[in-house]
């Protein structure tokens, strides 16, 4: 029979090995997950309890013992728990291991929801931030840099901090491409500095220059701030001068030189092919060798018409496979090892054919990312992230477009039009099988 295949059956008809499926909210009953296999007694005792009528049972999971002595019927093992004070026992010592996992896995819940929360309160101040330094720049160019480096500077610190960072996607409607944009690419391009072992100054430095290194673009008329593929050479020619002004308005901010170099070099690339000057690699600093990287990484994943956007697998696969010879070998070995091929907002059909969204990446372990898996029997607000590297019998088997899903999986995992990243300090969960 085939392992999909699922069946009712009466309550009183379970048995130990059976793979059930409870069709409850979760906070319906107390078992850490609503799909699992019955391995006690006590289990059966507090399923029944529940006053289901009917289970949906599923053969091709179930591991049922032999029961042809006739010996262990489903009716000896119910009169097996001897006497009324037994059962009450029984039942008391199940509702307490149960309840305690039950409790596991709604603290588990709502310290996702916590964290989540944060990045996105955090993602949303620094937009917030990003917009007030334009609007400064022009008028008050030093308080501008202060108030830019009091950022850089805390997230700096707290990326240096104790413990791993993970890379974290957002919901959508963050903040429009102006403000969005700097902010995705200063978290990524201090994360992969970080990953490269850059010094305290030199990450400063490259956070200073990906938050302000398409400050020039407010200089610009707007139908030039973003690169169109239909441009005209003069449409072309006035969208690159948005480096030079970049730099003119960074020199009246005061910035170092570090900065300074990294934003005048953010579209120069390693094989002579960028502008302004078409610098070649050895006349690159390595903090713009990043931001370039980085730059083209988030403009794949979020052009300015979201119709074009590519998935991030397929944004960094595009760029190995097409672009490599484009960015400095190190800092793309580097990203694709912090990224791993399926970066926060891929959509991804795991091994066991559930379709699930990669939210969150581990830079140490990026080849065991937190999914949100799609669970018709969960609702997505109460859906627990499936963190794959305490799941080591599930794996991720390809990469698919959201177009490809079926609806439902589709409306379950919701994938954004426009990928949003903050980070989070990694936070090991209560519970390692939870989701699995």
């Amino acid at each position: 029979m085939n392992e999909a295949q699922t069946e009712f059956i009466e309550v009183h008809q379970l048995q130990i090995g059976m793979f059930i499926e409870l069709e409850l909210g979760w906070m319906s009953h107390p078992f850490p997950k609503g799909s699992f296999k019955i391995s006690s007694d006590k289990q059966i005792v507090v399923i029944q309890e529940l006053g289901l009528k009917r289970i949906r049972y599923v053969p091709g999971k179930s591991e049922l013992a032999d029961r042809s002595s006739g010996a262990e019927t489903i009716e000896s093992e119910s009169a097996s728990i001897s006497g009324e004070a037994d059962g009450k026992r029984a039942i008391e010592e199940t509702n307490s291991e149960e309840l305690h996992a039950g409790k596991q896995s709604r603290d588990l819940l709502a310290a996702q929801q916590r964290n989540m929360a944060m990045c996105e309160r955090r993602f949303a101040e620094t937009i917030r931030e990003h917009k007030l330094i334009v609007a400064l720049v022009s008028s008050k160019p030093r308080e501008a840099m202060e108030q830019c480096l009091g950022l850089v500077n805390t997230v700096v610190g707290e990326m240096l901090g104790e413990g791993d960072s993970a890379i974290r996607l957002l919901s959508e409607g963050m903040g429009d491409k102006a403000s969005m944009h700097p902010v995705n690419v200063t978290i990524i391009s201090l994360l992969l500095g970080k990953a490269l072992r850059l010094s305290q100054a030199d990450l400063v430095d490259l956070g200073m220059a990906a938050f302000l290194h398409d400050i020039g673009k407010s200089q610009l008329p707007d139908r030039v701030r973003w690169l169109e593929e239909n441009f005209s050479s003069s449409e072309y020619k006035l969208y690159q001068d948005h480096v030079g002004q970049s730099i003119t308005l960074a020199k009246r901010m005061d910035l170092t030189s570090g900065a300074l170099q990294a934003i005048a070099q953010h579209h120069e690339l390693v094989d002579g092919s960028g502008f302004p000057i078409r610098l070649k690699g050895d006349g690159m600093s390595l903090p713009a060798k990043i931001l370039a990287l980085v730059n083209r990484y988030e403009n794949l994943c979020n052009p300015s018409r979201p119709a074009a956007a590519i998935t991030p697998h397929e944004a960094l696969s595009l760029i190995f496979a097409q672009l490599k010879t484009r960015y400095d070998g190190v800092a793309l070995s580097a990203f694709i090892r912090m990224m791993g091929v399926y970066p926060p907002g891929s959509i991804v059909q795991l091994a066991d054919e559930r379709f699930a969204l990669v939210v969150s990446v581990n830079s140490s372990r990026p080849l065991k990312p937190r999914v949100l898996v799609h669970d018709p029997h969960v609702s997505r607000h109460e859906a627990l992230i499936l963190d794959l590297e305490h799941a080591p019998n599930i794996g991720i088997r390809r990469s698919l477009k959201p177009a490809s899903l079926p609806k439902a999986a589709m409306e379950y995992l919701s994938p954004r039009q426009r990928v949003c990243y903050f980070f989070e300090q990694e936070i090991e969960p209560p519970l390692a099988e939870v989701g699995i």
